[in-house]
């Protein structure tokens, strides 16, 4: 992905090394919450109010002492300014497509952390990879992350990582739009399995606005190189429940499924990079997926 002459954004707050997260009496032997957090890391972009909450009630949310900072390295602070470079695409992107309907962009903030964080949705640890938060409107990420979407999920390269990243933006504009306070509310009433559904539809679509930011950001200011596509299609089939499972537990459950096979959140993908039109992107009344 071109960033030489990509804006670096503004909406960048890092808490690496500021300590923080769930405190000894949060999960006796830290068991259970080494178990959760293992399962819910084979979900990318698992909704936060639904997992974060839950933990939060369960532990008394009693932070230890802050750690020293982290130190640094080169390596880090090039990804944190290639996600900001990211970021910035995503807000033009988005930013032009709100004014096109009539509407302002809110930018979100993304929070580069380590180890654990605080959120408005409650305390979480990096072993959940990146999420976004409706509560504070912003993306959380840990950028450790990428080095398991590289080896674990066969996705290495910098496309790859910005799909990521694009992918919780989908989120935060399902959010502005209204989307994700539907789809809860539905949720509520509806029993387990037509839950996963509607949250398999949410997460596709959430990869399909991340498919409409590549098509518009390469349209302002080109963006993508050779194989960067195939990258962000490799991140999306490494990260699909199919797979996760299958990794796992060495079966498949589609009736499980929260987030989609990797077939179709390929799809999704695709349909919103090739056509850069949201409205292609309406995965609700879409009848195959």
């Amino acid at each position: 992905m071109r960033q030489d002459d990509g804006r670096e954004s503004e909406n960048i707050e890092d808490r690496r090394g500021a300590g923080g997260g769930f405190g000894r009496r949060g999960f006796p032997g830290g068991g259970l919450g080494i178990a959760a957090a293992a399962v819910i890391a084979l979900l990318l972009g698992v909704d936060p109010r639904v997992v974060l909450n839950t933990v939060g009630q369960l532990s008394n949310l009693a932070p230890e002492q802050p750690s020293g900072p982290v130190r640094s390295n080169p390596q880090d602070e090039k990804t944190k300014k290639f996600m900001s470079i990211v970021l910035a695409d995503t807000e033009d992107a988005w930013g032009a497509i709100f004014k096109q309907a009539g509407s302002r962009y809110e930018e979100p903030k993304l929070v580069l952390f380590s180890g654990q964080v605080q959120s408005a949705c409650g305390y979480a640890q990096s072993a959940m990879g990146p999420f976004y938060c409706p509560g504070d409107r912003k993306l959380y990420l840990d950028m450790s992350f990428f080095n398991d979407l590289a080896t674990r999920h066969g996705a290495p390269g910098d496309f790859a990582q910005a799909y990521v990243v694009a992918h919780e933006v989908g989120h935060h504009v399902q959010n502005l739009l209204g989307i994700a306070d539907q789809v809860q509310a539905t949720q509520q009433r509806a029993g387990k399995s037509q839950g996963n559904q509607l949250q398999v539809r949410m997460e596709l679509q959430a990869d399909c606005f991340a498919g409409v930011w590549a098509n518009k950001a390469n349209q302002f200011r080109q963006i993508l190189e050779p194989g960067d596509l195939e990258e962000a299609l490799a991140a999306a089939s490494g990260v699909g429940d199919d797979r996760l499972q299958k990794q796992a537990q060495g079966y498949v459950v589609p009736e499980s499924f929260t987030h989609g096979s990797s077939e179709q959140r390929v799809r999704w993908f695709t349909i919103g990079a090739k056509t850069g039109d949201i409205n292609q992107c309406d995965t609700f009344k879409a009848k195959n997926l």
